[in-house]
């Protein structure tokens, strides 16, 4: 299947989660079109999720938790991974959407 360019999915994800009453904002721009997108969802309690991208054995985008490789629910380890993801990938994009009840507004596939 045919990847929107990040720029327009990433627009659209912010739009989901605004319209929903969360607030989004992009910590990092990336490759406009093929740039990898960190998704961060604060609950703005000091707890946080961290979700990447990944692909599944069909070859289909899907998100991945990844709480289940160690990486929060306290917000300052989940910020510890984005720093070293930031220095890892500058084409990376970093979402952040700010929500209590720690909705993440994907349409893709999600593995926890």
């Amino acid at each position: 299947m045919e990847r929107l360019p990040t720029r327009l999915w990433t627009d659209a994800l912010i739009r989901r989660a605004q319209i929903s009453g969360a607030a989004a904002y992009v910590l990092q721009h990336g490759d406009d079109e093929r740039g990898d997108v960190l998704l961060k969802i604060a609950r703005l309690d000091g707890t946080a999720a961290i979700y990447a991208p990944s692909m599944d054995m069909d070859g289909e985008r899907i998100f991945l938790n990844l709480a289940m490789q160690g990486v929060g629910p306290d917000e300052a380890s989940v910020d510890e991974y984005v720093q070293r993801a930031r220095a890892r990938d500058r084409d990376l994009w970093i979402v952040e959407i700010e929500d209590r009840e720690g909705r993440h507004f994907l349409t893709e596939k999600v593995e926890s």
